[in-house]
């Protein structure tokens, strides 16, 4: 999915998901549409000209990751959650 498509809304319970990770600063396996993995911290999740993103802390530095190109994310606390678009 690329980024210059319009933003696809995810499923209400995956954004409660995120926003617990958030909290709690869990470590995130998250895998993209594109097939693209990547570990970090999760650390916020924002809002800007209406697009939602996902902060995650990496070796790497901080990435923003637009919610609808997550394809999965995962940590032994909750689980693997696959998004759904609203």
């Amino acid at each position: 999915m690329s980024t210059n498509t319009e933003y696809q809304p995810i499923n209400c319970d995956d954004y409660e998901n995120l926003e617990l990770a958030c909290q709690h600063g869990m470590h995130l396996h998250i895998e993209l549409h594109s097939g693209e993995l990547i570990d970090g911290i999760a650390d916020d999740l924002f809002l800007s000209k209406k697009v939602e993103y996902l902060k995650i802390k990496t070796p790497d530095g901080s990435k923003d990751l637009r919610l609808d190109i997550i394809a999965s994310f995962s940590n032994p606390e909750i689980g693997t959650v696959v998004i759904k678009s609203e």
